[in-house]
């Protein structure tokens, strides 16, 4: 995952508090109710909470992984680009998925219908019009009509998952059909922002797309239902390469190479030396072994993430 200052949990351009709870409806989609796709012992609350942190900076990082990738492509560097490739997809494929199954995140389709309805609910009725007017108030107008955008995009989603719920309970209805992403480049760059709060919220929103993204497509993974499935995919895709491009090109998340490097790497370094080993002395505290394990084996696959980081940093001319 992506550091910045050492005073909170490092999972992106901003940060997250070790004890800081993830607020709203981001704490409470990142950990809905349901059956789990798999079966494993109720952690402890405080065990759950770190899990819903660590899957919301595994997402993250498997969304910024990829920016940075596509950067290194450009730079003529195919193989940090593969590097951080290889890298999403463990903090997605294995990281997120791992914690999910822990946490209990995955239900079956109307649980998890609801549960996407209930969050994209939330973010177009009160988080993102709520950013819209800080940004406004901030004076930065370019970045309030992006919150706008995305408050009508999520409010649309809320609809369709709505729509779906409808008909998988009942059983008759249609399952509405997937939007179609349009890919967002974001090109190496500083910052479109300059006000504190306004960047805090793009924070915000980067995470929680990211995490929506991750979400949907677990929830696609494990559906019974064709159609749901493709609900959730084309969802994701609209999450992930809309939203969050869209935010992190306002952001300036993407720097050089050399940059995106070195941020990579004091953010591995800090997973697998103090966030990841923080959870797993909490997780064997309150008795949740099979988190605990779970949390020191990432923190060491983390701490291989930083060596090959730094590797490719060093063989940068």
């Amino acid at each position: 995952m992506i550091p910045f200052p050492v005073r909170a949990l490092m999972t992106g351009a901003f940060t997250i508090a070790l004890s800081t709870p993830v607020s709203g409806a981001l704490a409470a989609s990142a950990v809905p109710s349901g059956t789990s796709a798999d079966t494993v012992d109720a952690p402890s609350p405080q065990t759950r909470a770190d899990l819903a942190r660590a899957m919301r900076g595994e997402a993250f990082a498997n969304a910024a992984y990829r920016l940075y990738a596509a950067q290194a492509q450009r730079e003529g560097l195919p193989s940090v680009a593969r590097l951080f490739e290889r890298t999403a997809d463990v903090e997605l494929g294995e990281h997120f998925k791992e914690e999910a199954a822990l946490s209990g995140l995955v239900g079956n389709d109307a649980a998890n219908l609801s549960a996407a309805m209930a969050g994209e609910t939330y973010e177009s009725q009160k988080l993102y019009p709520g950013f819209a007017r800080q940004a406004k108030a901030d004076g930065e107008s370019t970045t309030a009509t992006l919150f706008s955008e995305i408050s009508r995009d999520e409010g649309g989603h809320a609809r369709a998952f709505g729509t779906a719920l409808r008909a998988v309970e009942s059983g008759q209805g249609n399952v509405p059909a997937p939007p179609k992403a349009k890919p967002v480049q974001v090109p190496q760059g500083p910052p479109k922002v300059h006000a504190q709060q306004t960047k805090s919220n793009l924070d915000t929103a980067m995470h929680g797309e990211a995490l929506a993204y991750a979400k949907y497509r677990l929830y696609a993974e494990h559906s019974k239902n064709s159609a749901v499935a493709k609900l959730f995919r084309g969802n994701a895709d609209v999450e992930l390469h809309e939203h969050f491009a869209d935010a992190a090109g306002m952001a300036g998340l993407v720097g050089t190479t050399r940059a995106n490097l070195t941020k990579a790497i004091a953010g591995e370094r800090y997973e697998s030396q103090t966030m990841y080993p923080t959870f797993a002395k909490r997780a064997k505290v309150a008795g949740d072994s099979q988190a605990a394990a779970r949390f020191s084996n990432n923190a060491e696959d983390e701490a291989g993430h930083a060596r090959a980081f730094q590797q490719a940093l060093d063989r940068l001319p």
